[in-house]
């Protein structure tokens, strides 16, 4: 009873909003485009990009982030930067390239060239102010000798250089690896700086006999000024620039330059590259909206109120853009798909009200068929629309520990408001003013009066086309005149009959059988998407560095720095097993292993604090090839004493390809050892502030999203039409969802956050189709379930089909945008827009013959109300026998 009187007030009070429009058209008209006109200007003038990646697509709250700051609270990572070594996520400012010698060369032989290159890099000038500015000047600087911090294999190329100019084989020089020993006699790991190796066989010290690739990184100074970031990013620029020339210079080598914006730039580069195709998917949208929404009948097409509906949605983005940006939003590239997201679902609002205008009685006025076509569809529309917000809501919370997807969602709740607001404002006015002009009989694209029958009767084959109205084939007996309209007449005529047949029905069930059986054989293969060339330019520079770097250099993983936070005994054996077994499995560069090697060496006796700290001060760090340990170490004085408060020493895995991923299992295998270890330790590689519990806080908003629609439909159970309607919805959107998921992992898309909130979209889209075609079965009064389906079908078929067709459509640009990004939004996009087709039109109208709800009950009330009819007509003819006679 309660689900009743609800419903019937929803309706009551469209009805009067609907009469209210229709009443007052002008108004409804103009308060949105004067919204627009003044959102749309603050659009223009106050759009700003977000250049902080690591904010954006980085996890918000991470433990990493904490380890970051206890680690630079004690040792600088600027000058660590060298030593903490990163592939795509190295802090500050720097310059990268990787130098690439032909197939079956040797990069180590081309010593010179590569040595000429560095040295034009140390004397490029970028001028600022009237200074000009070297490498020098910008470098990180070594604390030892206050030099430039350089990768130690230009010490290794220097050393084959020498070599070469002397007359002496290269093979004297002995380059081994991943360690190396160095001219001044340190020992250097040089793992990441030199790729493609082949050792020698059987070599006992692991010598190179020619290597592919090397990689060499200049690191600039942070000093936190913005003269001096502006400074650095010049540099970087003409670095790319003259990498660039290098290239044109050297075409024996290819170089692969990289610098740290390249990665911003890249990811922004997503939106220059989409803003034509947008345009053309904006354009095939108006096409197929306009050609969908006419008809044969001159008088009823409505060519232009379909192409009026997709302007309606396309304002209200704009309006929503300018609100973003008027509340000082910054743009990303993650937000080029509000304008599909809002499209699919405003467009669909725009069908009904097209399709509800089309079941009302043309014989009522035009303002009453407006009212009852706002009755009869937007309390579905209204109840789909909160769904949206209340989804795409939960994504905006903060539960969600992705930027990114933050501010999508919350771009997308507005999106949704106003969407609403437009339909039932402009949308509604411009419906008001297309139903006065059918009701005076005018053409519904030239706007001129329709001639009489008669006159047409008189006139060539070709006018009558044109100003046919559809009276050669409507008879008295015909109540619904729309029922020409192409796609209803293909639903209602072939469509229909086949999708029901019983024959066909065995296939359906088998067709999701296999549906189903790829969809889980997916979902048990998902991988999350940390890696950030997902979310690039395809044909970039940072992702054809990101490709050469994986291929050649990712036989190690980024370099771990073990931060030891707290004083520790290092005199004492158990710690030294300790540590020891901390290590094991890694290479490590450490100081704590090359002073234990320093000891056993010298035959050196340390067992004690005073004896330890002592040799390691007065003996082991004067050493020149010990010297750089210095800055691994703090030392506190307590009067005579010396302690050490804490020290650092690096961890490197050997890896395969996926670097990633394995670094991702080192941070999880090592951080709970910090835990239960005796020394008190943490683990920080700036790739980890990526990568930290990413698959956690990717999943998270879709999970949190699905829940809030579950929940509220578990709770309306009994406050909508009918609870088997909501039943069958959640089956319908979990079905779609699950297929969703499975079949864009087995297309390779990673869960990243693009494919997440097309994920969270997802649900809401299935919501929106599949409602109103469920809701209109479980009520329908028909004999049976298979009369049912098909009075369902064609009553929202139509709408439906309108709608995914032109979503579909538009998203045929996306996949011309050479971006990792697009391709991302086009797959899912084009999986939830045709696993919902398959759903509407294939699965629930076989599936829904099947099971319940019955219905018995009707067929026997029908019987039962005709029985009474019989009877009382019997009567009737009993009481007045003349006038049977008479008849």
């Amino acid at each position: 009873m309660l689900r009743q009187v609800i419903h019937r007030g929803l309706q009551s009070f469209f009805y009067k909003l609907g009469l209210f429009v229709s009443r007052h058209p002008v108004f409804f008209l103009t308060v949105p485009a004067v919204l627009t006109i003044i959102f749309g200007f603050s659009l223009l003038n106050r759009f700003q990009p977000d250049t902080d990646l690591e904010s954006l697509v980085a996890p918000s709250h991470s433990l990493a982030k904490i380890e970051r700051s206890l680690a630079s609270s004690l040792f600088s990572l600027d000058q660590s930067k060298s030593q903490l070594y990163s592939d795509l996520h190295t802090p500050g400012r720097y310059g990268r390239v990787i130098l690439l010698s032909k197939p079956g060369g040797n990069i180590l032989h081309q010593a010179d060239v590569i040595l000429q290159i560095h040295r034009a890099v140390l004397e490029m000038k970028v001028n600022y102010k009237g200074y000009n500015y070297t490498f020098s000047h910008l470098c990180v600087l070594r604390n030892q000798d206050k030099k430039c911090v350089l990768d130690d294999i230009i010490s290794v190329l220097e050393d084959l250089r020498q070599a070469a100019l002397s007359n002496k084989t290269t093979a004297r020089v002995q380059v081994s690896y991943p360690n190396t020993k160095l001219k001044d006699g340190r020992s250097s790991f040089i793992g990441h700086q030199l790729g493609g190796v082949m050792e020698v066989p059987n070599s006992k010290d692991q010598r190179v006999k020619s290597a592919r690739a090397i990689q060499i990184t200049y690191y600039l100074q942070t000093y936190g000024s913005a003269t001096q970031d502006l400074i650095g990013e010049k540099w970087e620029n003409e670095f790319c620039k003259l990498m660039h020339k290098m290239q044109l210079d050297h075409q024996d080598l290819q170089l692969y330059s990289l610098a740290s914006f390249s990665l911003w730039k890249d990811f922004h580069q997503t939106s220059i590259l989409a803003r034509g195709k947008i345009l053309v998917s904006l354009m095939l949208i108006l096409l197929t909206a306009t050609l969908s929404s006419s008809m044969k009948d001159c008088l009823r097409s409505k060519p232009f109120l379909g192409l009026l509906g997709v302007l309606t949605i396309c304002i209200s983005s704009v309006t929503a853009a300018g609100i973003f940006f008027i509340t000082d939003g910054k743009y990303n590239s993650t937000l080029l798909g509000i304008p599909f997201f809002a499209m699919g679902h405003g467009t669909k609002g725009v069908f009904e009200l097209l399709s509800g205008w089309r079941r009302t009685r043309e014989n009522l006025p035009f303002k009453d068929r407006v009212a009852d076509a706002y009755s009869d569809v937007m309390v579905s529309y209204t109840m789909t629309s909160s769904l949206y917000f209340i989804a795409f809501g939960m994504g905006a919370s903060p539960f969600t520990n992705i930027e990114a997807v933050k501010v999508f969602c919350q771009n997308m709740c507005v999106s949704i408001l106003l969407n609403y607001f437009y339909i039932f404002s402009f949308f509604g006015s411009c419906l008001v003013f297309a139903g006065q002009l059918e009701q005076n009989r005018y053409h519904s694209i030239f706007c001129c009066k329709i001639p009489s029958a008669e006159y047409l009767d008189r006139k060539p084959v070709w006018f009558q086309t044109m100003m046919n109205d559809g009276h050669q084939h409507s008879s008295h007996h015909e109540t619904n005149p729309y029922q020409h309209h192409f796609i209803q007449h293909f639903l209602r005529e072939h469509y229909n009959e086949w999708i029901t047949n019983i024959y066909v029905k065995p296939f359906v069930v088998i067709l999701y059988l296999i549906y189903a059986s790829f969809s889980f054989m997916g979902c048990l293969q998902i991988n999350d998407g940390a890696n950030i060339i997902n979310l690039l330019a395809s044909e970039s520079p940072s992702v054809s560095y990101a490709l050469i770097q994986q291929k050649y250099f990712s036989n190690y993983s980024p370099v771990i720095g073990f931060y030891i936070y707290e004083p520790l005994e290092y005199w004492n054996g158990t710690v030294q097993e300790d540590l020891k077994t901390l290590s094991q499995g890694f290479n490590t560069v450490s100081w704590i292993e090359q002073y234990y090697q320093y000891l056993r060496v010298g035959n050196i006796s340390a067992t004690n604090k005073s004896d330890f700290i002592s040799i390691l001060q007065s003996s082991f760090l004067k050493k020149p090839e010990f010297q750089h340990f210095k800055n691994d170490i703090i030392f506190s004085k307590a009067g005579d004493e010396n302690n050490i408060i804490a020290s650092r020493l690096y961890l490197v895995a050997r890896t395969s390809e996926n670097t990633q991923r394995e670094a991702v299992e080192l941070l999880e295998k090592l951080r709970p050892l910090s835990l239960i270890q005796s020394i008190k330790f943490i683990v920080f590689n700036p790739t980890f502030v990526f990568m930290d519990h990413y698959g956690l806080s990717v999943t998270m908003p879709v999970l949190i999203s699905g829940f809030g629609i579950l929940l509220v439909l578990i709770l309306t159970f009994f406050l909508v039409i009918h609870p088997l309607g909501n039943f069958w919805l959640i089956l319908s959107v979990t079905s779609i969802e699950l297929g969703v998921l499975g079949l864009m992992t087995l297309w390779n898309v990673d869960m990243d956050c693009i494919s997440i909130l097309c994920l969270i979209y997802t649900l809401n889209f299935a919501i929106d189709h599949c409602a109103p075609l469920l809701y209109t079965f479980v009520l329908a009064t028909e004999h049976t379930r298979t009369q049912c389906i098909k009075n369902s079908l064609q009553e929202h078929g139509t709408a439906i089909l309108q709608n995914v067709s032109s979503f579909l459509i538009g998203l045929v640009p996306l996949l011309f945008v050479p971006s990792n990004l697009t391709f991302t939004l086009f797959k899912c996009l084009l999986l939830a827009g045709s696993c919902t087709l398959l759903h509407c039109f294939v699965i629930l109208p076989v599936f829904l013959t099947f099971f319940p709800p019955s219905k018995k009950h009707h067929k026997k009330k029908k019987r039962a109300k005709r029985k009474e009819r019989e009877e009382i007509e019997c009567i009737e003819i009993q009481e007045n026998p003349d006038h049977v006679t008479a008849v």
